[in-house]
């Protein structure tokens, strides 16, 4: 389904992404990123927050095998925090990434989802697949909530990610 090289690729344009974001969040002040925007997770805080605990969520079950759920709440109140955390996390996502056995992804993972109960079978693969749709999903919210406060993040292309020659 998919390789060591897409999951490298994939956890560095999470890092290019998160720290374009981060920047661009951090010229806001506080009140302007924790207030309710009507958003899926309220406000830009919280949306933030949240993909940080569900990478946690995944890493953990991904490293240890544990099936942690999310907590209540916000990970980190303190936007500086938050953004440390999400640098400490994504050189762990990172480095998960460039050491994992390509026949780790192709076992497979059952579960049962708790709106419907009923079991699916699905590879390890395919939950690295939902790790990084999940987080391009909840960044592009984030995206149109800074949109809509005249911000601009620039590219967000996978392809604008690769390092240039030189670099």
């Amino acid at each position: 389904m998919i390789t060591r090289q897409y999951c490298e690729t994939m956890a560095q344009y999470n890092s290019w992404m998160n720290a374009k974001l981060y920047e661009l969040c951090g010229t806001l002040p506080d009140e302007e990123r924790k207030k309710d925007r009507q958003a899926f997770f309220r406000s830009i805080h919280s949306t933030l927050n949240h993909l940080l605990a569900v990478d946690l969520m995944m890493l953990a079950s991904f490293t240890q095998g544990a099936r942690t759920f999310l907590p209540e709440g916000d990970v980190c109140d303190n936007f500086d925090d938050l953004r440390r955390k999400r640098e400490d996390v994504d050189l762990e996502i990172l480095g998960w990434a460039r050491s994992v056995p390509a026949d780790w992804l192709e076992e497979p993972s059952s579960y049962a989802h708790h709106g419907d109960g009923l079991t699916r079978k699905v590879t390890r693969g395919f939950w690295v697949v939902h790790l990084f749709n999940h987080q391009t999903h909840h960044r592009g919210q984030v995206t149109t909530l800074l949109t809509q406060l005249g911000l601009d993040i620039g590219s967000t292309d996978l392809h604008m990610s690769v390092p240039r020659p030189g670099e």
